[in-house]
């Protein structure tokens, strides 16, 4: 990997072994365009092809001019990494047209606003932490039998609403709906009294299949174009009403939101890991050999209005027991069919402590032991005015990629 010229802090989620790309617009120009996230920077790609510095590339350069990453990402893997590839002698020490580069492509990440870096067809949630599914499990069904029976034979998923998937910094209205408060009562129409954040990780597809054909647990690394951090929020008494019989609806159809930069799968290479070992074995369409889960850090913070950041959960994405080749592989093996920017968020993510449950809901036990934050305050679930935050990297030896965070703020019901 080249030294770079660019001064890239140490800790800096987007270092030239990242590059990964999204969709921004500034107050000069507010025309929505692509750009690749380097350090403190933004490489605009429409101008930086502009000037001739993507001219030998062989694919079609005026995707680069569009307004989301879609066109882009249809022109295949070989485009993704060629023009990433050309990204990094950009940045490497004694590139001629470095002053170019400075003047003419670089924007400040702080004069910028992002955008939705893909359009979304559609959207499919799993649940794939075994962790997870057993400690909701244990809340909600018999504690000596948290799993369903078929849990551990395939990736079990909904499809949610793509419509309302937003950007990190989009603030939304704490959800209204039908609940009960007892058991023994009727049930009620009023804003959620248990909204909750789900910490999840979820692949941006990029490559098409035709309607008819599985996509095998070989082939599905080529249908992933790159990953952010996702965060499913539920509202959890709505949810736990609705959810009978045929699963989750208003419960969290309301608001879900990702972090703005994708970070390809040629970066994520470095970090791939081999997972638990999958006990029963699974049918032969779902069975893996080689290394398919990722080794990134994930955190978690709450911060209440007027008050102090804390971070609440720190877990690690490689504890997930369904990885995204099986995903992918189950999602398809019917015959649907996958497009170019639908999202597969991968369910939350927990690890075996306390500390590393990916929701309130696990946190609290449901509300039943209030988790203590900062300024002597505690919380059941997250409350009007407070912002959760979800930050990603992974980290090996020197090599640091980053996912930047995906950031909300609860409003006051309308």
């Amino acid at each position: 990997m080249p030294k770079t010229w660019l001064n890239i802090p140490q800790d800096s989620d987007f270092s030239i072994h990242n590059l990964p790309f999204g969709v921004f617009s500034t107050k000069e120009n507010p025309r929505h365009r692509i750009g690749i996230a380097i350090g403190k920077y933004i490489l605009d790609l429409s101008i930086t092809e502009g000037v001739g510095f993507f001219s030998d590339l062989n694919f079609n350069k005026k995707t680069l001019h569009e307004d989301v990453l879609n066109p882009f990402i249809s022109e295949g893997k070989t485009a993704w990494r060629d023009l990433r590839n050309r990204v990094q002698e950009l940045f490497a020490e004694g590139f001629e047209g470095r002053k170019t580069i400075e003047n003419e492509c670089l924007v400040p990440q702080s004069d910028a606003e992002m955008h939705l870096p893909v359009k979304i067809g559609d959207y499919t949630d799993f649940y794939s932490s075994e962790q997870h599914a057993t400690n909701v499990g244990k809340m909600f069904r018999d504690p000596n039998n948290a799993l369903l029976p078929n849990w551990k034979h395939l990736p079990v998923a909904y499809h949610g609403r793509a419509s309302s998937i937003k950007i990190s910094g989009t603030n939304f209205h704490r959800p209204k709906g039908q609940f009960k408060i007892s058991e023994n009562e009727p049930p009620i129409f009023s804003a959620t009294n248990a909204l909750d954040f789900e910490l999840e990780m979820a692949a941006i597809i990029g490559k098409s299949n035709a309607l008819g054909d599985a996509i095998s647990v070989k082939e599905a690394n080529d249908f992933v174009f790159g990953f952010v951090i996702f965060n499913d929020w539920s509202a959890r008494d709505i949810q736990r009403w609705e959810a009978v019989p045929l699963g989750p609806f208003l419960g969290k159809n309301f608001f879900s939101s990702i972090s703005p930069w994708v970070v390809t799968m040629d970066a994520l290479e470095p970090f791939k890991v081999a997972g638990e070992k999958q006990t029963p074995s699974v049918l032969a369409y779902l069975q893996t050999i080689d290394n398919q889960h990722f080794n990134v850090e994930l955190e978690v913070s709450i911060q209440p209005q007027n008050g102090k950041e804390t971070i609440i959960s720190k877990t690690n994405f490689k504890n997930m027991y369904w990885n995204i080749a099986q995903q992918i592989a189950h999602h398809t093996v019917n015959g649907c069919n996958l497009n170019v920017g639908d999202i597969l968020a991968s369910g939350t993510i927990s690890g075996e402590t306390n500390d590393s449950f990916g929701s309130m809901l696990e946190l609290t036990f449901n509300g039943q032991h209030p988790l203590s934050i900062s300024d002597n305050l505690t919380r059941k679930f997250v409350e009007d005015g407070d912002t959760i935050t979800m930050h990603a990297h992974a980290e090996n030896g020197n090599v640091r990629v980053g996912f930047g965070e995906v950031r909300n703020t609860v409003l006051v019901a309308k």
